[in-house]
């Protein structure tokens, strides 16, 4: 199989906005429609965040891999912030079967999108599931793979290594704290991530674009720990609503901007 070589690398800072089940009753500025959503964008652009990791809500605000409100959003996005990295989601959110989430990609046809590995093969190592992940890579759709512990990156090595997946211009996500008591991170959790993605590289001889996203008040110092070790960073109110402070931030850019001064002491 020929692959394209133009995959667009990942942003140095990505905003990740609403995420799949939080809602205005948890902080009035989380967006939940498409123009919430696009102003959300624009303030985070403004405030030195260069991609967004989207999800769209149905009218009740609830999470949906809809085809049509994806495509409506990328075109607003791109309308209105031309220069900004767009990804959408897969996410299941345990509603969405393997065969759904690959629909709603293969509608789409975005540029980039995260998939978790350990939902996209919930029902197994199907032809389906071969097929569609050499399909994207045909098309140049960028995926970043979604990985909650150490274990799973080495289960994608495996898939790599036997073709299912294939192992080419690989993007990763490493996810700290989803699944810890209070979903509270620390940065020292990256650490197993960095041992089993440096095992992923030697065993494929390739080099991974990753990014770290983290879970709780320690969300700033993780971040700062995963571009210290060379990566890139997801933050927002997916994850997170408080500022390194324990301060709850007003909104998405002020969590950006708050990363962005952190960063800055750091040096």
């Amino acid at each position: 199989m020929t692959l394209p070589s133009g995959f667009s690398p990942l942003p140095e800072i990505m905003i990740a906005p609403n995420g799949a089940r939080k809602g205005k009753t948890d902080h009035p500025a989380l967006p939940v429609t498409i123009e919430e959503t696009v102003a959300t964008a624009l303030a985070c652009q403004k405030a030195g965040a260069d991609g967004i990791h989207a999800h769209v809500r149905d009218a009740e605000g609830r999470h949906i891999l809809d085809a049509g409100l994806y495509s409506e959003l990328i075109a607003e996005l791109t309308r209105q912030t031309p220069a900004l990295y767009v990804q959408i989601t897969t996410e299941a959110v345990g509603h969405y079967s393997p065969a759904e989430q690959r629909a709603v990609v293969e509608a789409v046809e975005p540029k980039a999108v995260s998939i978790s590995v350990k939902e996209m093969l919930s029902d197994g190592e199907t032809a389906q599931v071969k097929r569609f992940y050499h399909a994207q890579a045909e098309k140049g759709v960028a995926i970043q793979h979604i990985l909650y512990d150490q274990q799973q990156v080495l289960f994608l090595l495996d898939l790599c290594q036997r073709e299912v997946i294939p192992a080419h211009s690989l993007q990763l996500l490493f996810v700290l704290g989803r699944y810890s008591d209070g979903q509270i991170s620390s940065p020292d959790d990256l650490l197993p991530f960095i041992s089993a993605r440096e095992k992923l590289e030697a065993q494929l001889q390739l080099k991974t674009d990753w990014a770290c996203c983290a879970f709780g008040a320690q969300e700033t110092a993780c971040l700062l720990k995963a571009e210290s070790l060379g990566g890139k960073v997801r933050i927002g109110f997916e994850n997170n609503m408080l500022n390194k402070d324990g301060t709850v931030a007003k909104d998405n850019a002020e969590r950006v901007a708050d990363l962005i001064k952190a960063r800055a002491a750091s040096r």
